[in-house]
Order: C-alpha cells, then structure tokens, then sequence
C-alpha cells in the first residue's frame, strides 16, 4: 500500500514521501494514529495544501521534545523488584512499568516511546532509548534492585566507573595543567637557588683566592 508520511518514520521516510507499506503495517498503525495518509490523488493535493502548517506544528513539537530532551539528561529511574539470588526478577520491567516510572518523575510520556527490544529481567543498571519526537531521542538509565538501598548503590558505583575512566584516560583540564606546570617552575627555580652559593660568599672566595 501506498501511503504519504505526515512525519519522519524512522527507516521508512521524512514528511512529504511516498513511500510503499505492508497494508497491514499501514491500517492498524500508520492510518490511525494519524501518521500516514492513503497516496490517492485528493490526499496528495490535502497534503500539499497543508504543508506548511504540518512543518510548523512538527518544529514545534521537535522543539518542545529537544526542551524536554534537555531537562531530562541523566535521568535514572529506580525500579524495586523481587530476584533471584543470580540477580534474575521474579517478573519482569516493561515499557509500561518504565512509562510510569519517567512520568512518576515528572515527565509524561507514553510506553510506546519507550524503545525496548525485550522486557528487562535481570538487575542492574540498563541504558534504555526513549523517542519523545521523531527526530529527538535520548537515553536513560532504569536501575532495577531488590531495594531503594541497592539501587543507591548502584548508582554510586556507575558514578565511580565513569570518574574512573576519565582517571584512565587523563580528563584533566587545561587549569589544572597550568598549575602543575607552575608548580614545577617553582620547585626548579628553588633548587636552583639552594644549589648556587649566595653572592657575597662568592665574593668572599674570590677574594681569598
């Protein structure tokens, strides 16, 4: 079926193509969730009439969701479940658990913009992608523990890998350079000093000589 994009789809198209779907894909998503029209003549002519319209509600909402994007960086949710010695839930976390948990914290969105290829169920710390605009998504962090505790932890212990690995890989900056080097200077130009003889001691030898 041919249908035209009334948005970016990822890996199908931007606003304005043409592009051709499997009608199942088309009817039960594309067509009712407004995202598509069908590519006939009167649809097409639709289209371009509103146009402009469509570009200027799509910059608004992309910058509405580049805002919320914004506030919503570093975000880590905490998700308290039964498991397993071996670290496996009794259950699972899914898009719907984790859809709650980002609005509990103050931001809404939907379980469909959160990306997941499969329910999360083991503990840990999982990086998660959610889409809040077609062309603006970010990643958060889902902390699943057995307790508020253990998920403390957790947190405290990624923040102590990434501090270690700018340790690693010498994330120093220029200031703290600058001040070593001074430093440096210091302690030469002191042992220089300590190493000469003061000037009228000098003076003195030269004289017994």
């Amino acid at each position: 079926m041919n249908v035209i994009l009334l948005q970016r789809v990822e890996k199908l198209g931007q606003m304005g193509d043409v592009v051709t779907v499997k009608p199942g894909y088309a009817r039960n998503f594309l067509l009712p969730q407004g995202i598509a029209l069908r590519a006939t003549d009167d649809n097409k002519a639709v289209f371009e009439a509103r146009r402009a319209q469509l570009e200027a509600e799509n910059l608004k909402r992309r910058e509405e969701a580049e805002d919320m994007a914004g506030r919503m960086e570093g975000l880590s949710i905490p998700m308290i479940r039964q498991a397993s010695d071996t670290g496996q839930l009794y259950g699972s976390v899914t898009t719907r658990d984790i859809a709650a948990g980002v609005s509990d914290a103050g931001f809404t969105i939907a379980s469909s913009q959160v990306l997941l290829d499969r329910a999360i169920k083991t503990l840990g710390v999982h990086n998660i992608r959610v889409k809040l605009h077609p062309e603006v998504d970010l990643m958060i962090n889902i902390n699943v523990a057995k307790s508020e505790e253990e998920a403390l932890g957790l947190i405290v212990e990624e923040e102590e890998d990434d501090f270690g690995q700018d340790l690693e890989f010498g994330a120093f900056d220029n200031e703290d350079a600058d001040v070593r080097v001074t430093r440096s200077d210091e302690d030469n130009d002191e042992a220089s000093a300590e190493s000469e003889p003061p000037a009228e001691e000098a003076v003195a030898e030269s004289s017994d000589n």
